[in-house]
């Protein structure tokens, strides 16, 4: 296998350019033109005070123009990464390594899109994208492995994030190769540094001891939040620690 400087740089910058572009900002445009869905902000539960979003993604555009269009905006963001992905798979089946680029790239894309200032999503959507050009069975069975995993330690931050975290052992399970599990890694390390201003932000109620209620503001703005909220309280969940 041999793989060329000169088409590693012109997957990446394609890759990332696609996934730069802002599904949630044209469709926001689109149907609400008078309103900037960058100024959203989520009503903070028992208190009267608001937060702007953090991430401009298809969770915003489920607050503000509903679940359906926000359903929309997220299956677009899945195939601005997984399209390409599934391009250099196809294109060159003997070089793998080119198709986990073009996911990374385009997580990138999303996350800080060069378009808007470098203020995008934190990149579930994208991360989506790459493992259905990858693997499209972990597509299916992490997500319900995560929630599962949420439910036996009865968290719902595991409940919701874990999938991705799990996505490293099932790349080193799944794959022989370890420049998979580097690519687990790298998914990872682009949802963790995105999630810094909301690191920062958690630290902060933390310290005011109103963490649990952050959380619960961000999962109730918008429909995916509440509708894990109500699986929750199905399963016996805490959406705050007792």
């Amino acid at each position: 296998m041999t793989y060329e400087i000169g088409m590693v740089f012109l997957i990446a910058i394609i890759s990332y350019l696609l996934g730069a572009i802002s599904f949630t900002r044209v469709v926001a445009r689109i149907k609400s033109p008078e309103n900037d869905i960058v100024d959203t902000e989520i009503q903070f539960v028992d208190a009267d005070e608001t937060m702007k979003v953090g991430h401009i993604g298809a969770n915003v555009v489920g607050q503000t123009l509903g679940a359906k269009w926000g359903m929309l905006v997220g299956l677009m963001d899945i195939s601005k990464v997984f399209l390409p992905s599934l391009a250099c798979k196809l294109l060159f089946p003997e070089l793998p390594y080119y198709t986990l680029l073009a996911g990374i790239a385009g997580m990138a894309g999303h996350n800080w899109p060069i378009y808007y200032r470098f203020r995008g999503g934190m990149g579930f959507s994208a991360a989506m994208g790459s493992l259905l050009a990858v693997d499209w069975l972990a597509v299916l069975v992490l997500p319900i492995a995560g929630t599962l995993l949420g439910m036996l330690v009865r968290n719902m931050v595991v409940a919701s994030l874990s999938w991705l975290w799990l996505l490293i052992p099932w790349m080193w399970w799944r794959a022989s190769d370890p420049v998979y599990v580097l690519y687990a890694i790298s998914l990872n390390l682009l949802f963790m540094l995105a999630m810094i201003p909301e690191i920062k932000k958690a630290i902060i109620y933390w310290r005011e001891g109103r963490l649990d209620e952050y959380g619960e503001s961000i999962l109730r703005s918008n429909p995916m939040g509440r509708g894990m909220i109500k699986m929750a309280e199905k399963f016996n969940l805490s959406v705050r620690e007792k």
